[in-house]
This record gives structure tokens, C-alpha cells and sequence, in this order.
């Protein structure tokens, strides 16, 4: 899959075949109450034009996010446990067993539960949890009849160690696939793409290929007659154009279709060459002053004022910016992704102590360096202030980075996750260094005094 590795947009790229750069699916987890409709084409829209009914019992985003996809049961619930499972579960149950639903989404979300709240991926809890939707998963296979129904389990993202997802992280980005019963080839098969998924649901029920897919149908794990596959092919070939004129018209920039015999890599391809184009031509600007404001500082205080003290403000900074990172990567072992963030005030809080410790070191590395405290107090509060000011532009930094790379807001595609991640940390990390530089430039002149 494509980050960000949160449910969310992990969902939506499943049932729509787009990846989240294009799919307008919420980037982030909402709030359980706040989940929005999808607005690009997904299987179970495409299921209901064609008269099928479905049926969807699973976590309560899915009330949400399949308002408008017409679908003719539901069971949704709040929780996440293995209470909630098996609620899920006993509602499918029926629905599988009558026949009546041609389509019908299962979700199960203890392993999940397990990875956020007991511990992680290492701890024997996640293992528990993983039988127990084993069983679960058993149950809903005996309710089949797996001669004429087909069977579909695959997640949505993994974990990284700790517990926790939502980055680029590589193990968040690698799930299971397994399909079984009818019109399966059996066998093993490459990895597949997580876009790959909606166009295979969409050739097992009949139905047309979601317009915003960029995935395969995998008909090569599944047996079909010759007539059926040319069928697939002109369909796909169809949507892939349309996509492509429609992207290529929206980013404002154009591609050169490679002469591929597979039309999704051509097109998929050709659009990744017009979003590169396109980016390429804003950046031009960023790039040139990211750079300037990076080199800007420094030159001021080395070259045109001829400070050396700016030196020790400067190692006063470098020191901040490097215990801030040491504690955060090495000896806590974090991600730079939304994996590592456990909770909006728990991540808050850590960052904000980890800066305020490390901006306090820092400060007393530029004071000492300087013999700053044996100053009179306002030279003594100018050395703190210099310090802060250093410190910020450390923190400062990734965030030219992430303007030259992203810009100043989202706007018409995703940022890339690295460089946004990075930039968030140290925005925070600026704030905690301005504010307690002020409370530094105050203790600096008072002792001093």
C-alpha cells in the first residue's frame, strides 16, 4: 500500500482502486462520528448500479464512508474488541447464509485493537487477538460455499513494533492477501498492489471498473474464458483512459502514453510523469528561497558581522537540535511518522518535554562557551538570545526542506510523508525553543546579576 497507513485512507483506496494521492478519501483517522462519504466511484456504487445488494458490518466509518454507495445492510459499531468482532461477526453471519447479498464486507479489528492498546506486534496479546479473528475468520468461511461464493481477506496496513501505524514506515505498508473459492486459480503469486483490489471485486461481481481505479484486476489467479478476458481488457482500457485524460486535465500538465501492452503501467506511469512535471515546475521558486533562508543566517553572523560568539550560539543550537533527535530515534527508537505518535496530548507533551530538556543543554553549552554568566546582565541576556535564536534556526531547517518540497499548505496532492512528519516535530520543536529561550534570556540576566 501507499502511506499514509491510516485506516481511513487505506479503506478507501481498497473500495475505490485509487491510491490516496487521488482518491479524496480523508488523509487521516476523523473522528468515529466524522467519517465523510467517498466521492469517487468504489465497488459497492458500482454493485448497486448494476441491481446487487450488499451488506457492510464492520467499524462505524463505514456508515460514513458508504452514505451514499447504496448499500442494503448494515451493522456498525464503535468499539474495536473482540466483543465488537463477535458482534460483527453474528450480524454477517445471516447475510452470508441466505444468500440474498452478492457482496458483503466483513470487518474485524481486534489485531488492530491489539497493536494500539496491548502492546504492539510483540507482545503475545496480538497473538491471542490474531486466533481469536482466525476463528472468526472460520466461521464466516464454513458460512460459505466456497464452489460458487469467492472468499477475499486482506488488511487495510500493518504496524510498525511499538504498535502504532499511519506513516511510510515499510512494515505498515505491507499486508496479507488471500483469495479462495470460486473462479480462484490456486496457487502462489507476486506481491500485488493494494489498488488491485477493487478491480478484482468489481470482475468477480460483473460490474465496471471503478472510474478512479489505478490497480489490476487480477485475472491471472483467476479462470476465466477467453471472451470474458478481451471483455476486461477493453473495460480497463476504457476507465484508464478516461482517468488519464481527466488527471492530466486537473494537474494542468501533459504526459507522453508509453507504448506498454499493459495499459495500466503506461497510464499509471504517464500520470506519475505529469504529477512529477507539475511539481517540478512549483518548486522552482521554493527552492530558490529555502535556500537563501537557509543560508541567509549564517552569513549574517560569520561573514557581515564577524561575530565569533555566534559560534557557541550556533553549537548551543547544534547541541539542542541533536540531544532533541537522539532522545527521539535513538534511544526512544520513534519513527519520523504517525506511527510513533500514541496520542494527540501524549505526543504534545513528549515533544515539548524533550525540547524544553534539550534546549535548557543547549543553553548552558553556548553560556559556558561564552563565560556569558561572568558578563554584565543585559550582555549575558543578548548571549541567550542569540542562543534561541540558533536554536530555532536548527529546528528550523526541515521545515525549509519540507516548503521547498511540499509548499506551505496541502494543496492538489499529498506532501511527501517524510518531509512533512520531519516539519511537523520541528514547528513544535520552534515553538518550545522560542518559548523557553524567553524564560532563558530572563534567568541569563538574572544570573548574571
Amino acid at each position: 500500500s501507499h502511506a499514509p497507513s491510516f485506516s481511513a485512507p487505506s479503506w478507501t483506496t481498497i473500495l475505490t482502486g485509487a491510491w490516496p494521492d487521488i482518491n479524496d478519501g480523508q488523509p487521516m483517522n476523523p473522528p468515529s462520528h466524522a467519517a465523510r462519504a467517498f466521492t469517487q466511484d468504489d465497488v459497492f456504487a458500482a454493485a448497486n448500479r448494476n441491481g446487487l445488494n450488499t451488506a457492510v458490518s464492520g467499524y462505524i466509518w463505514f456508515h460514513g464512508m458508504l452514505a451514499g454507495s447504496g448499500v442494503d445492510a448494515e451493522f456498525v459499531t464503535p468499539r474495536e474488541d473482540h466483543a465488537a468482532d463477535r458482534a460483527v461477526v453474528d450480524a454477517a453471519l445471516p447475510w452470508l447464509e441466505s444468500g440474498a447479498y452478492r457482496f458483503v464486507l466483513v470487518h474485524l479489528d481486534q489485531v488492530d485493537y491489539a497493536g494500539h492498546y496491548q502492546g504492539g506486534p510483540r507482545d503475545p496479546r496480538w497473538n491471542e487477538a490474531a486466533a481469536r479473528a482466525d476463528a472468526l475468520l472460520g466461521e464466516i468461511a464454513a458460512a460459505l460455499d466456497l464452489e460458487q461464493d469467492t472468499l477475499l481477506v486482506f488488511s487495510d496496513h500493518g504496524q510498525i513494533d511499538a504498535g502504532g501505524h499511519g506513516g511510510p514506515e515499510p512494515v505498515t505498508l505491507l499486508q496479507p492477501f488471500v483469495m479462495a473459492g470460486a473462479a480462484v486459480q490456486p496457487g502462489e503469486y507476486p506481491d500485488i498492489q493494494q489498488v488491485d483490489i477493487a478491480p478484482t471485486i468489481a470482475v468477480l461481481l460483473g460490474t465496471n471498473i471503478p472510474a478512479s481505479n489505478q490497480g489490476h484486476p487480477l485475472t491471472d489467479m483467476l479462470v476465466l474464458d477467453p471472451q470474458r478476458e478481451q471483455a476486461i481488457r477493453e473495460s480497463l482500457a476504457a476507465q484508464q483512459a478516461g482517468l488519464f485524460e481527466a488527471y492530466t486535465t486537473a494537474v494542468g500538465q501533459s504526459a507522453v502514453l508509453a507504448e506498454d501492452a499493459d495499459v495500466v503501467t503506461a497510464t499509471q506511469s504517464a500520470m506519475t510523469q505529469a504529477r512529477a512535471g507539475r511539481m517540478a515546475r512549483e518548486r522552482v521558486w521554493r527552492n530558490v528561497l529555502a535556500v537563501f533562508l537557509a543560508i541567509f543566517p549564517p552569513y549574517l553572523f560569520f561573514y557581515m558581522r564577524r561575530e565569533k560568539k555566534a559560534l557557541w550560539a550556533f553549537a548551543g543550537g547544534l547541541v539542542t537540535t541533536g540531544l532533541f533527535h537522539l532522545r527521539y530515534a535513538v534511544l526512544d527508537g520513534n519513527t519520523y511518522g504517525f506511527s510513533s505518535t500514541p496520542g494527540q496530548m501524549e505526543f504534545i507533551l513528549y515533544i515539548g518535554v524533550t525540547t524544553a530538556v534539550a534546549t535548557v543543554l543547549g543553553w548552558l553549552v553556548s553560556m559556558f562557551g561564552l563565560r556569558a554568566f561572568r558578563q554584565a546582565p543585559p550582555q549575558a541576556a543578548g548571549s541567550a538570545l542569540g542562543f534561541a535564536w540558533a536554536a530555532i534556526y536548527f529546528a528550523a531547517l526541515p521545515v525549509l526542506v519540507h516548503f521547498a518540497v511540499d509548499g506551505v499548505l496541502v494543496g492538489w496532492t499529498l506532501p511527501e510523508p517524510w518531509t512533512f512528519f520531519l516539519a511537523l516535530i520541528s514547528l513544535m520543536q520552534i515553538v518550545g525553543a522560542a518559548a523557553g529561550g524567553l524564560i532563558l534570556v530572563g534567568v541569563s540576566a538574572g544570573v548574571a546579576g
